[in-house]
């Protein structure tokens, strides 16, 4: 498994997510050493904390539009489920 040393903090949602699948993939195989393993299950919980921020974000960008009581557009901010 070659490891990619691309900075984190400045990957795409999608480009972070590629390579999360892309260690999941690998580690599920088995075919990796130990400590190659463990370094990639670091690096895969830095990209899905990554991922995670990044549709966070995207979520608190988001707008509800509603009707008021005069049938007029209301927009409103988001409501954002947090687990």
């Amino acid at each position: 498994m070659a490891a990619k040393k691309t900075n984190i903090s400045k990957m795409s949602f999608e480009d972070a997510l590629e390579e999360l699948e892309s260690i999941v993939r690998d580690l599920e195989s088995g075919s990796s050493k130990l400590d190659e393993s463990i370094d990639a299950y670091e690096r895969g919980a830095a990209l899905q904390k990554h991922c995670e921020e990044k549709l966070r974000s995207a979520q608190t960008r988001i707008d509800k539009i509603s009707l008021g009581r005069e049938g007029q557009p209301v927009i409103s901010p988001a409501e954002i489920e947090t687990s």
